[in-house]
């Protein structure tokens, strides 16, 4: 059943996303708190991310990381493991905040976490659902979601490279896994789940030889 949302309803939802992002930083600065300071992190990179589940690591990395919430290792271990379960890569937030060094972790750490990534895109749906024919045909809009999906592609390789390529592949034999990795994606068609466990299994093989 189609869901109707008025113009004014949609301008509520919109004007609460834009609240939420300009007020939590402020808020967290004024009123300094783990749990603020989590929903303030998770709700902008959520709001800011664009084309890709991919383009929010390393805006994640960067806001979970030098804090001390969680370690890079620890990082990237949940981002592989994010790999391999079905759903979008949001769902990365309930591993990161479960993970957390400090609390809030365990499952509200999770919960707090997924909540607050996911929180941008339902207002931002509910806030266009109004606007969206009018933007769909308009020819201005069209041609700056081009340009924006262009400079996606960039974001993605440059999410491949930090911080992914700079912590995982120092080292030969690193390389050789990610290609076999990708061969085994590409070209045999495992399933992702199959390929972040034999990685798994072939890294720690590796690191005992």
């Amino acid at each position: 059943m189609p869901v109707a949302v008025s113009r004014r309803a949609g301008a509520i939802w919109l004007s609460l996303f834009f609240a939420l992002l300009v007020g939590l930083p402020v808020w967290t600065r004024l009123f300094p708190g783990q749990v603020v300071a989590m929903v303030d992190a998770f709700y902008r990179a959520g709001s800011l991310v664009f084309g890709g589940g991919h383009v929010v690591l390393p805006l994640l990395q960067a806001e979970v990381v030098p804090p001390g919430w969680i370690g890079n290792e620890a990082f990237l271990a949940d981002y592989g493991a994010a790999q391999a379960v079905l759903g979008p890569l949001f769902t990365f937030a309930s591993f990161l905040g479960a993970s957390m060094n400090i609390g809030p972790s365990g499952w509200l750490g999770g919960m707090i976490c997924l909540v607050a990534i996911f929180s941008p895109s339902f207002l931002l749906v509910a806030g266009a659902l109004p606007f969206w024919e009018s933007l769909r045909r308009s020819v201005r809009t069209q041609a700056a979601l081009a340009g924006v999906n262009a400079a996606v592609v960039g974001l993605l390789l440059a999410a491949l490279y930090q911080p992914v390529w700079t912590s995982a592949i120092q080292q030969p034999r690193g390389f050789g896994l990610a290609l076999v990795a990708l061969l085994a994606l590409m070209v045999w068609k495992l399933p992702p789940w199959l390929v972040v466990m034999g990685g798994g299994a072939a890294g720690w093989l590796l690191s005992v030889v």
